[in-house]
């Protein structure tokens, strides 16, 4: 099954959490070219290092923060994909309406808790922003610079969990199963099964291109 196939619907919400899964795919190339370019500058500083006993300095810093952001800005996409790991030792016998109310819960707690981290991450920025603080390194980088891109991908998070919450109660009040499996629930192993013939499609694709 295509990836942007998911019956989100034509309302209003499902063209939202359509454009909100256009937009997270942008930003996970964005954060994957940002951890790809922080790798050839460590490997570029320890090439240099190596030969000639020069060090750029701050590669590794400057690799950390490429990280953090780049996860941040991923979580959405990984949330509308459904790839957040779920244990469903049980969930596979329940009947449809429990598991779709369990489904449910679980995005539901897991907006709650992304709320609480985008809280307590601009609690932090808020702080650098204040006392101007700067990183202990040779680079002495403003805090507030990679806390704000950090925390950006956690508000962008939250928002498309938000948008996700409402689409699956719309559903779970309407009875509509199929939909508030597609927003919130776990992917079966047809699914699975799918996808990865799919993608395996696509690689035999590009290999004979």
């Amino acid at each position: 099954m295509d990836s942007l196939s998911h019956p989100y619907g034509a309302s209003l919400l499902g063209r939202g959490l359509a454009l909100a899964r256009t937009l997270s795919r942008a930003a996970v190339w964005a954060g994957a070219a940002l951890t790809g370019a922080s790798v050839l500058l460590v490997t570029y500083d320890v090439i240099v290092r190596r030969l000639f006993g020069h060090s750029l300095g701050g590669a590794d810093e400057l690799s950390g923060y490429a990280f953090a952001i780049s996860v941040t800005w991923a979580l959405a996409f990984t949330a509308l994909e459904r790839a957040n790991v779920r244990i469903d030792v049980l969930y596979q016998y329940l009947p449809t309406r429990i598991a779709a109310v369990l489904d449910w819960l679980a995005l539901a707690s897991l907006g709650g808790f992304a709320v609480c981290l985008a809280w307590y991450a601009s609690d932090v920025l808020q702080t650098s922003w204040a006392a101007n603080s700067t990183a202990n390194t040779p680079l002495g980088t403003p805090l507030w610079i990679p806390q704000l891109l950090w925390l950006a991908g956690l508000f962008w998070f939250v928002l498309v969990l938000a948008l996700m919450l409402l689409r699956a109660s719309t559903a779970l009040v309407t009875g509509d199963w199929e939909t508030l499996r597609a927003v919130a629930g776990m992917k079966s192993a047809v699914e699975e099964a799918e996808e990865g013939a799919a993608e395996g499609e696509r690689l035999v694709a590009a290999e004979r291109a």
